[in-house]
């Protein structure tokens, strides 16, 4: 049986911002997602020019998964450089850069290259493997074991990327990678947009779905924008080999910014990028909010720093805040403490009638009052009515005021007792 592939690729605007700055791509053998980053209309710009060009090598032959591997390699290294001359020409753009997650399949095997956070899937015999390693700040502190991966979720610095195409790096270091595929293997490319706010788990089980790739990258995509995802997502989803499945004419699809030729403009005049921008595109007043450092060890380990340094800081802050309640609590228990002893009750001791000083209540097992005046009165040589006052407890406004509660009752005692 001849080998195909069917496949699809979706990409949406996402929730929030206002201009899709993903390009993807699912041809006859490739299939490319690539993140855009930048002001004005750098994130379009970038990402459509380099889905354009890599689009270049779809249809090629290739003898072995060695020259695919080489080519594809190439044409992110060409992409690169069309950025930057776009950058020269047109320095308002300067700063702009996207991520690029590629394939090409070659017989039983499949060509990567990679760079960013863009990311690759394989779904194979119902087991979902992540294959390409993100480029962050996070992810090369999860690689030297300094977070966890639960950690890196939360970061304040998971979407910085250390690694893109664009007019920062002549020469990007670019990941590749020869893998062999069989048929009913499920290949997935996605941009943050869907990895970010998506649970694996979830994204696992729409994968594992018996759908077609069209009707899973459409469900991927809405399980992103169920979860509030603010930036764009884009999936491109391929299918090896599929059984019983009857692949149709392959008809290159191109979604998202490199999906139609726009224009943008520049200080005030109309402009056309030349020839080498193959889909000029529309400038954006918003740009992604991850940005790019250069992947060094020592602006990694000045990043690091910084963090422990902002961390030692949040962690004096709450210290010295937690102090604050505690003190402001200590001195409001004290006071609280102070007025309960400045208070004064007549109550049942031991079935006598008794002088109390604090209130009639505990905190746990510390009382709020004590007796400091016992007395030879019985309650139960008191009428009824003051049985029933004392054992009610009867409040005093001072000691003073106690004491001749006291003595009223002792001459109620006594006279009873003379009848």
């Amino acid at each position: 049986m001849a080998q195909q592939t069917l496949s699809a690729a979706v990409s949406h605007v996402g929730k929030v911002r206002s201009n899709n700055q993903d390009s993807g791509f699912a041809g006859q053998q490739l299939y490319v997602v690539a993140d855009g980053m930048g002001g004005h209309a750098g994130g379009d710009v970038a990402s459509a020019i380099a889905v354009n060009r890599i689009a270049e090598t779809d249809g090629a032959r290739f003898d072995s998964p060695q020259d695919a591997e080489f080519a594809l390699q190439s044409a992110l290294v060409a992409a690169n450089q069309l950025l930057a001359e776009t950058v020269f020409e047109h320095p308002e753009l300067t700063g702009m850069g996207t991520t690029v997650s590629a394939m090409i399949r070659v017989g039983d095997s499949i060509a990567i290259a990679h760079i960013g956070d863009s990311r690759i899937y394989l779904l194979r015999d119902g087991e979902l493997s992540q294959i390409t390693t993100d480029h962050t700040f996070v992810q090369r502190l999860v690689d030297s074991g300094r977070i966890t991966p639960e950690e890196a979720l939360v970061h304040p610095r998971r979407s910085v990327l250390m690694r893109v195409l664009g007019d920062i790096d002549q020469a990007p270091e670019i990941d590749t990678i020869i893998l062999t595929t069989q048929p009913g293997d499920r290949w997935m490319i996605c941009s943050d947009g869907l990895s970010s706010y998506v649970a694996e788990e979830r994204i696992h089980s729409v994968l594992g779905d018996h759908a077609t790739p069209d009707a899973v990258a459409d469900r991927l995509v809405r399980e992103a924008l169920d979860q509030g995802a603010p930036d764009n997502v884009t999936v491109v989803v391929a299918d090896i080999d599929p059984a019983d499945t009857a692949v149709p004419p392959v008809e290159p699809l191109t979604v998202g910014s490199a999906a139609a030729p726009l224009e943008f403009e520049s200080d005030g005049r109309r402009m056309r990028l030349p020839n080498i921008l193959l889909h000029p595109l529309k400038a954006s007043a918003v740009a992604r909010e991850t940005h790019v450092e250069t992947d060094s060890d020592d602006y990694l380990e000045r990043l690091i720093e910084e963090d422990r340094r902002r961390a030692r800081n949040r962690r004096i802050l709450w210290l010295v805040a937690a102090a604050v309640v505690i003190a402001v609590a200590a001195v409001a228990a004290a006071l609280g403490y102070r007025w309960t002893q400045q208070q004064y009750y007549i109550g049942d001791h031991d079935g006598r009638v008794a002088v109390y000083q604090g209130v009639q209540a505990s905190i746990g097992p510390l009382p709020l009052s004590n007796v400091i005046q016992d007395t030879d009165v019985q309650v139960e040589d008191l009428p009824l009515y003051y049985q029933r006052q004392v054992e009610a407890t009867i409040s005093a406004r001072d000691l003073q005021r106690a004491q001749n509660i006291v003595e009223n009752l002792e001459s109620v005692s006594d006279s009873r007792s003379s009848r």
